[in-house]
């Protein structure tokens, strides 16, 4: 006999259709496996992706609050020195103009007093509060407040004709607006007609 032949009694594996289907999902559970764990991978992944995203996020917006605490912590403090500044300003102003043939006592208490004015603008830009003058200057909502309307033929309407106090700023913030006096166009008079 020869040694290819069956036994009536084993089954053919290379033809039954059971053994054949058995072998199929064996080799399909490896692949399904691999794909649900490519799938899993790419999930887990992708997570992190996002984690990494939030917490870079996380740290821009941390520094950059932390940066506009330190410009701006002071504010409130600022904006009183600033309010000291235009009382020094306001004080000079009051002082009687120079006249020739004054006491040189006057004319040192003014020099000495516009040299610590002087001083004093200066420790405060260094430390990120600055004036601005505001007279001549179009009117600009954000850092002007207007106190009055005048009319005026001079200057185009919009234009602050005075300031009662400058802008301050600190680190380019608005600290305090400018209390000015706004231009506006003078009233049209109307010129009766004569009719008949």
């Amino acid at each position: 006999m020869s040694d290819n032949i069956n036994d009536d009694n084993s089954p053919d594996t290379e033809t039954d259709p059971a053994t054949l289907a058995q072998e199929g999902s064996a080799i399909e559970a490896p692949e399904a496996q691999i794909a649900a764990l490519v799938a899993e991978r790419d999930s887990y992944h992708e997570k992190w992706l996002r984690s990494e995203a939030e917490m870079a996020n996380l740290r821009n917006r941390t520094r950059r609050e932390v940066e506009e605490a330190r410009l701006y912590a002071l504010q409130k403090f600022a904006a009183d020195v600033a309010e000291s500044a235009e009382n020094l300003r306001r004080g000079l102003d009051a002082l009687p103009k120079v006249e020739p043939g004054e006491s040189p006592i006057v004319t040192k208490m003014r020099d000495g007093f516009e040299s610590v004015e002087r001083s004093f603008i200066a420790m405060l830009e260094r430390h990120g509060v600055t004036a601005r003058e505001a007279a001549g200057a179009a009117f600009d909502p954000n850092l002007h407040q207007a106190m009055a309307e005048q009319e005026s033929t001079d200057q185009p309407p919009g234009t602050v004709l005075q300031a009662w106090s400058r802008v301050w700023l600190l680190n380019n913030r608005l600290l305090k607006p400018a209390m000015v006096v706004v231009s506006k166009a003078p009233a049209r008079q109307d010129v009766p007609v004569e009719g008949g």
